[in-house]
């Protein structure tokens, strides 16, 4: 049989993946001030209404509309001063009140002029322009009522969801614990940065790279470094890591090599449920269990570390995280390029977005698209998606994923 039909294709890698995740049951509760990035364990619910009153929009003065001549202008004493924290009086009679963004409107009054349309002479107000019914009024919990879900559990936090939890007055909220990773690679040819090389040796790039992948995942890395490339070391760290770890993820020595001794490791302590994707950069990606710990092998050339790590990996780690949403929004946007070579592995390949001459954006890719050249994945701005067995014309439409989409 053609070894690429063993192969799994990349969506029924990424099912089986998804399909063996396991959210973490753990939580715990921290301050609302340090839950960037955490992923909510219960759904948050107000107990409180936002706003708590109407109250102003606008810096200007607030008004009773039947006071007021429509379509013309009116003079109006200004009885009052509301100041954001305090509470007025009723508006008497032909009256207006001074008041500033974020105060409670006054009983009596049912709009806000804002002070640009007004002129004041000492304490009498000239309201040059007739509000409308309810302008620059902010309704009592037209954000939030209380007693309603603002956050459903699985929510990885970002800025605005810690200043939503903030409004409804959380100062702590419920999360589920980091996610351990183990993390090693293998390949005697691979040296740390600041060391001397030596002929035929290269630096371990995917040290870090993968270790920011992983940190800006909110995981907890155990960074278990370059291992030889033996079987006999391999297994050992694995053994070290199984016990450790919710999750191990390695670099390289997953291909058919004679010194890629990952894959063999794994099967004596464990199994493995996948090996190989029809996909490019990237075919020799690993899936399995060491001594009952999850375990995944990214390919050891930079960018096939880096793209099957945001396409399978990512979502992987978020679903164990408690995230129930982690499929990554794409656009179809039209090509700025010509892919005339079709195969039967779908490629991911480095690309961004340009002007082009009708005023729109094009997706334009790297001319060099080799597994080796990691300053593809710097230039670019995310992936651009060719199908298995499928050619791009300029100007036809192409799946694009952003790298927004995929680091976080």
């Amino acid at each position: 049989m053609n070894e690429t039909r063993k192969m799994l294709s990349a969506d029924e890698a990424l099912e089986l993946l998804l399909s063996h995740a396991r959210p973490l049951s753990e939580t715990e509760t921290i301050h609302t001030t340090h839950a960037l990035g955490r992923v909510l364990a219960q759904p948050l619910v107000s107990s409180v209404t936002v706003p708590p009153l109407d109250n102003s929009a606008m810096d200007g003065y607030a008004v009773a509309c039947a006071s007021l001549n429509p379509g013309g202008e009116a003079c109006l004493r200004v009885a009052q001063r509301i100041p954001a924290g305090s509470v007025g009086h009723a508006l008497e009679q032909g009256t207006a009140a001074r008041i500033f963004t974020g105060a409670p409107i006054p009983p009596g009054a049912d709009a806000v002029v804002m002070q640009e349309d007004c002129t004041v002479d000492g304490d009498t107000v000239v309201i040059r322009k007739t509000p409308r019914l309810g302008e620059n009024i902010r309704r009592a919990g037209e954000d939030i009522a209380a007693g309603s879900e603002v956050l459903p559990a699985g929510v990885k936090m970002r800025a605005q969801e810690m200043g939503l939890a903030a409004s409804i007055g959380l100062a702590d909220v419920p999360v589920y614990r980091r996610l351990r990773v183990a993390l090693f690679f293998t390949g005697d040819e691979i040296v740390m940065p600041g060391e001397p090389l030596e002929e035929g040796e290269i630096y371990n790039s995917n040290r870090y790279t993968l270790l920011g992948l992983l940190e800006g995942l909110g995981c907890r890395v155990a960074d278990y470094g370059i291992v030889p490339d033996s079987l006999e070391a391999t297994v050992e760290v694995l053994k070290q890591a199984w016990h450790e770890a919710d999750l191990i993820v390695t670099s390289g020595g997953v291909s058919v090599g004679e010194e890629d001794h990952v894959k063999a490791a794994v099967e004596s302590l464990g199994r493995l449920d996948m090996w190989k994707v029809a996909m490019k950069p990237g075919k020799p990606i690993a899936h399995g269990t060491v001594q009952g710990t999850p375990f995944i092998g990214l390919p050891g050339n930079p960018v096939s570390a880096f793209a099957t790590f945001c396409l399978f990996v990512r979502p992987y780690i978020l679903r164990c995280q408690g995230v129930k949403q982690v499929t990554p929004r794409s656009y179809m946007l039209p090509a700025a390029f010509d892919w005339t070579r079709s195969g039967p592995r779908r490629e991911f390949v480095r690309a961004r977005l340009e002007p082009q001459a009708d005023g729109g954006l094009g997706v334009t890719i790297y001319p060099n698209q080799s597994s080796g050249v990691l300053t593809s994945a710097v230039w670019g701005e995310g992936l651009a998606e060719i199908r298995e067995n499928t050619t791009v014309a300029r100007g036809g439409m192409i799946r694009f994923t952003p790298f927004s989409e995929l680091l976080g």
